[in-house]
């Protein structure tokens, strides 16, 4: 089958033989001429399989009819991230060159006031995120009653994300009418509950079963230990010795790790470069655009990055810790090994990983094989506190600087220390404390027949009889305050 089948305008046509492509995909082939019949659709389909041409080529077809009113777009594209966002953006210029559409994209990190004006202009297709899209509707610059075609895009993603209430809300903010287009690479129950919430008889494309690798990527496990400088060292040798390596993404599961790995691998002479969620827009696409020209082929990224970027010739990626979400492994490796290339995925496994390990094989239903030895060839687990970076032989070291003093904020011990022990070797025992004494009457310590007051309360019924708390002690006792004991002043 070829896209001249699909019921694509000249224009379309044109564009996509310009760039190169003249077979559908089977996403593609399967969903256009659903969209094309202006049916709802829900496509299920692992992430490298083309699913943003299977909505974008149509709509393309579809615009070309119609203008656009101000401050009223024509159609709405929801992304999870802004790389995704920005993506799309690129395939609407990409295929819609030989046709006069307005895009706008919104996304964080972009003043208000340029998009403000593309929005009073007037846009056709509209690409955005849910909370800078919710940003303009809420300041009165937009309006989505003229939205005919909703697209939202990796929505399982959304869910990850806590975008869920948002995308329930931009659904009841565009006409009732729209046609809807739903697509991701996994259907969790919530994910299900939103589709048939929103869908209207949709249409069911699913090309492959959910949370699936391609056929063409290898998959390899790689036994570590658990201190962070030996992974750190793994990492290297596998980059040092990986076979036809032209560039590579790194992932890890914080943005802190993904901080302390770059740096590192910077130290060691690789060229690389960082992309995480903390970074403002500038800096994640002057990364992403390092990394695709290869001025930086080492890309070290958190699950910002796991998802639609669009980088074809991606051939490796290492997983630097196994993903907390099984989904997020299959979105990982799926950066490699995109439109029938050949990719390999390596995941640094240590003993503690052994759960992640067997729900990511149970997700994608098969096994994955250890390159070299495996977990068993390693020392036996490290404790808690090792992993930690402590040391378990002197649990107070990991509550104290380098020259023995408690840090801030660290807990205290169960017991004072005693004073004939050392915080650590070569450490004096600490003198006790001499507290000044006022040699004046009323700071004095008391006489011991007063101290009887100062005893703690008893619990109710913990007195006993045979406690001998000596005589009866009325009044002050032999304890006078001195100002008692001056002359009275008569007359």
């Amino acid at each position: 089958m070829s896209f001249a089948e699909l019921g694509l305008s000249e224009k379309v046509l044109t564009a996509v033989t310009a760039a190169g492509y003249s077979t559908p995909t089977p996403i593609q082939a399967q969903a256009i001429p659903h969209v094309l019949a202006r049916k709802d659709v829900l496509g299920i389909a692992q992430t490298g399989t083309g699913k943003t041409a299977a909505f974008t080529l149509p709509m393309l077809t579809i615009l070309e009819t119609g203008r656009a009113r101000a401050r009223m777009p024509r159609t709405l594209i929801l992304e999870p991230t802004r790389e995704l966002a920005a993506q799309v953006e690129e395939n609407f210029t990409r295929y819609g060159v030989n046709q006069k559409l307005s895009v706008a994209l919104l996304i964080g990190g972009v003043s208000f006031g340029d998009q403000d004006a593309k929005i009073t202009r007037g846009v056709d297709v509209l690409i955005a995120t849910p909370g800078r899209l919710l940003d303009h509707v809420e300041r009165g610059k937009l309006l989505l009653t003229g939205v005919e075609l909703l697209v939202i895009d990796e929505a399982d993603r959304m869910l990850d994300m806590g975008f869920i209430p948002d995308i329930e809300r931009v659904c009841k903010l565009v006409p009732f009418t729209r046609q809807t287009l739903f697509f991701t690479a996994t259907m969790p129950p919530e994910i299900t509950r939103i589709s048939e919430q929103f869908l209207h008889n949709p249409v069911r494309v699913e090309v492959s079963r959910p949370a699936t690798a391609a056929a063409t990527i290898t998959q390899r496990l790689i036994a570590s230990n658990a201190q962070d400088f030996e992974k750190r060292e793994t990492l290297r040798k596998l980059i040092k010795g990986a076979v036809d390596l032209q560039n590579a993404i790194v992932f890890c599961n914080r943005k802190r790790d993904v901080a302390t790995l770059h740096k590192s691998l910077q130290r060691h002479g690789f060229p690389a470069v960082a992309l995480h969620g903390d970074m403002d827009q500038y800096a994640r696409m002057a990364a992403l655009e390092s990394f695709r020209t290869g001025e930086n082929p080492i890309l070290v990224a958190s699950d910002v990055a796991a998802r639609g970027l669009d980088i074809p010739a991606v051939s490796h990626v290492f997983n630097f810790d196994v993903p907390t979400h099984a989904e997020d492994y299959v979105h990982r490796i799926g950066r490699t090994g995109r439109a029938g290339r050949l990719g390999s995925a390596f995941t640094i496994v240590t003993r503690h990983d052994d759960k992640l390990v067997s729900a990511v094989e149970k997700l994608t239903g098969q096994t994955i094989a250890f390159e070299g030895p495996g977990l068993d060839a390693l020392p036996p687990g490290q404790p808690r506190e090792e992993r930690r970076g402590g040391r378990r032989d002197d649990k107070r070291s990991s509550s104290r600087d380098g020259r023995g003093r408690p840090e801030r904020g660290a807990r205290a011990e169960s017991r004072p220390p005693r004073l004939d022990e050392a915080e650590s070797p070569g450490d004096t025992p600490r003198k006790p404390r001499r507290v000044p004494i006022r040699p004046d009457s009323e700071t004095a310590a008391p006489p011991p027949a007063a101290r009887v007051h100062e005893e703690p309360r008893r619990g109710r019924g913990s007195h006993s009889r045979d406690d001998d708390d000596g005589p009866q002690v009325k009044g002050l006792g032999d304890h006078v305050p001195a100002f008692l004991l001056r002359p009275a002043r008569v007359g």
